[in-house]
């Protein structure tokens, strides 16, 4: 999950009511739900973090929800990030490597009676086949590559947002498909946790 944005920028009325709708304590380890609406990132279990409601805004107004349906969020962390996107899209499908957090997000999303997240244990450079296509991807990690096979799984006209490593930096960059071309648009840079391989149980 991300730890650091530094732009201010304002966000959209829907955007903002998504975000005011989601406990943030419900996502934060009980030591730092003192911390939970300061504008910082907070850790969590399997040297993991969860992302400062900042970061989750701009993201998700980065993201362009107005008019999508169905996101995928690749490294769903706390699940603080797709209970966001609950609010803005009919289906959300989160992917999460390691399991213990995918499950302590389950619960969390149970307990919240949030019911249109779809959840699952996996490298998410796999995607989700399986209710592809996706108006929108989301990535909550830094990759220095986009498989094939995610924009395969994005809709045409579709957007894929992902932090990405250049050189000695992190930019967030917004790809949009249209046909067989990708479009590619670098829009801040953020310090986020890197994208990593296999399944951690």
């Amino acid at each position: 999950m991300a730890q650091e944005c530094n732009r201010v920028f304002p966000l959209s009325q829907e955007i903002q009511e998504a975000i005011a709708k989601t406990n943030r304590e419900a996502f934060v380890p009980t030591g730092f739900r003192h911390n939970a609406y300061k504008l910082d990132a907070l850790p969590l279990s399997s040297a993991q973090w969860i992302s400062s409601p900042l970061t989750v805004a701009m993201m998700t107004e980065y993201l362009v929800p107005r008019g999508a349906d169905r996101v995928l969020e690749v490294g769903c962390g706390s699940g603080y990030q797709a209970a966001v996107l609950s609010h803005l899209f009919r289906g959300v499908f989160s992917i999460e490597r390691i399991e213990p957090l995918m499950l302590e997000a389950k619960a969390r999303f149970r307990k919240l009676n949030i019911n249109n997240i779809h959840t699952r244990t996996d490298d998410g450079q796999n995607g989700w086949i399986q209710y592809a296509p996706y108006d929108r991807i989301l990535f909550s990690a830094t990759a220095k590559e986009i498989p094939q096979k995610l924009f395969e799984q994005l809709a045409d006209g579709g957007i894929l947002l992902a932090p990405m490593q250049k050189g000695n930096k992190q930019v967030i960059t917004r790809f949009i498909k249209n046909g067989t071309s990708i479009e590619e648009e670098e829009l801040d840079e953020c310090d986020f946790v890197p994208v990593l391989d296999g399944v951690q149980k």
